[in-house]
């Protein structure tokens, strides 16, 4: 699960960043719309955070873009009292949810459950395939019923290979999904976590339970 949150306090971008990825998700921080708009466009994101406030525009502009791109992720803006003359306004530009300043991460983390639950969103609590199963609530992967401990990055990998499982999926779209923006396309670090995760999946030559294609990607078999 990828986010990108566009704020341009230092203090809550850090903080959201940071909590965020503890929470298990994948995330990308912004601090102005040029900025924002430029990893919209060259990435794809599975929810918005997004300041109404920013330095070289509204964020409200960067609403109308998103759904007039038709872009459904749910978006969560951030926004302090004085800045909301009219509700109705703010979820008529294509907000699904808006919290006011100060705020606690316990209710960031339950707004966002919240919205990645909703029919239009690709997320389930729990996902799974054949004898393995994710709970994205308890952050726990099971295989045959039984726990297996996975770093966060081997836990995002598998999920991504769950959801897309029976297709092929290409480094760059791994790269994409799981790992931030800023991440080196030309390291390893895609085959050592796969690696990885076949050690502790118990894949072998003759039970490859994740596939490579040479020059293609991967496939969850």
């Amino acid at each position: 699960m990828k986010i990108l949150i566009i704020e341009d306090e230092k203090d809550i971008g850090l903080f959201l960043q940071t909590s965020l990825k503890r929470a298990g998700w994948n995330v990308d921080w912004r601090e102005t719309v040029e900025s924002g708009l430029f990893a919209l466009g060259t990435n794809s994101y599975d929810l918005l955070i997004l300041d109404l406030n920013l330095p070289d525009g509204e964020g409200i502009d960067i609403c109308h873009k998103v759904r007039a791109e038709g872009k459904t992720s749910p978006i969560l803006v951030l926004t302090v009292d004085s800045e909301i003359s009219s509700k109705v306004e703010l979820l008529d530009s294509g907000v699904d949810d808006y919290l006011t300043k100060p705020f606690s991460i316990s209710e960031v983390l339950a707004r966002i459950r919240a919205l990645l639950r909703r029919p239009s969103s690709l997320a389930e609590t729990v996902i799974s395939h054949a004898n393995l199963s994710l709970n994205e609530k308890k952050q726990s992967f099971l295989k045959n019923g039984k726990e297996i401990y996975l770093t966060r990055k081997e836990y995002m990998l598998i999920e991504f290979l769950i959801r897309n499982h029976g297709r092929i999926v290409s480094r760059g779209e791994i790269m994409e999904h799981v790992w931030e923006s800023e991440a080196d396309i030309f390291s390893n670090t895609i085959e050592t976590h796969i690696l990885n995760l076949r050690k502790k999946l118990g894949s072998n030559s003759r039970n490859p339970i994740i596939r490579t294609y040479s020059g293609r990607g991967y496939l969850l078999d």
